[in-house]
């Protein structure tokens, strides 16, 4: 399992590492390395109260997608900047984590399905538009956008906390799955901070959330897809009342 490298950051947050999940050694990660400044939509930061930031994917005016190792213990805050600048948190209702996350799944060489869930306790302001979900299956050479709250620069927590995205292509190191996707190109990658970052579609449907990164920050990204656990993320949205918007 990857191991936290605790830095100070703004309101007293510091990074949490992306949790390997599946037969893969696990090391530190930062951020996205090579990205450019994006609109956030409907994405989120998602703080512990162990001191740790990932990022969160809206999916209705109180619900959030995040990866699992982001919200699986501990005290967690939805956060996000208003009109103003100024930072708001947001209280944690619920939370479902999914039953295949492992949390030592790197070490062990274990699979694990790193996805969660979190309803706050009062709605996000209309501006973080509900995401659309994608269950399409991705192949080898096809370019996905990456994006995440993580830090731009390794080692600068102060860079942590803007929204960026970076295009990246599909690869298949361990041939195709049915869980994950990896990206790798010499653009850039995720790092810490990423975690829960949504993975796009060029039509801008999200099909799969950052959950781990290999070797040093902007290497090897790999990504939870969503379609093959749709049937879980609707069930749980449908017992809380809500719905996600997936693409047909």
């Amino acid at each position: 399992m990857l191991v936290s490298k605790r830095r100070p950051a703004a309101l007293a947050v510091a990074t949490v590492s992306l949790t390997a999940c599946l037969l893969l050694a696990a090391v530190p990660a930062r951020a996205i390395v090579g990205g450019t400044e994006a609109p956030p939509g409907g994405a989120v930061m998602v703080l512990s109260s162990k001191g740790g930031v990932c990022t969160g994917l809206v999916l209705a005016p109180d619900t959030v997608l995040t990866a699992g190792h982001c919200a699986a213990a501990g005290e967690h805050r939805v956060h996000f900047r208003d009109a103003a600048g100024a930072p708001v948190l947001v209280e944690i209702a619920a939370r479902a984590v999914h039953p295949g996350y492992d949390a030592g799944a790197a070490k062990a060489r274990r699979r694990s399905i790193d996805l969660a869930l979190l309803r706050t306790a009062t709605p996000l302001p209309a501006r973080f538009a509900p995401a659309t979900l994608s269950a399409a299956m991705p192949r080898a050479g096809d370019s996905l956008t990456l994006s995440g709250y993580g830090a731009a620069r390794p080692g600068d927590p102060r860079s942590t906390g803007t929204y960026r995205s970076v295009a990246l292509p599909v690869i298949e190191p361990y041939g195709p799955s049915r869980i994950l996707v990896w990206l790798r190109g010499e653009a850039g990658g995720a790092c810490q901070g990423d975690s829960g970052g949504p993975i796009a579609a060029p039509d801008g449907a999200v099909l799969a959330l950052s959950a781990w990164i290999g070797g040093s920050c902007g290497g090897l990204t790999q990504g939870v897809l969503l379609g093959p656990q749709r049937g879980w993320i609707d069930e749980r949205l449908g017992g809380w009342g809500r719905s996600a918007r997936w693409a047909e």
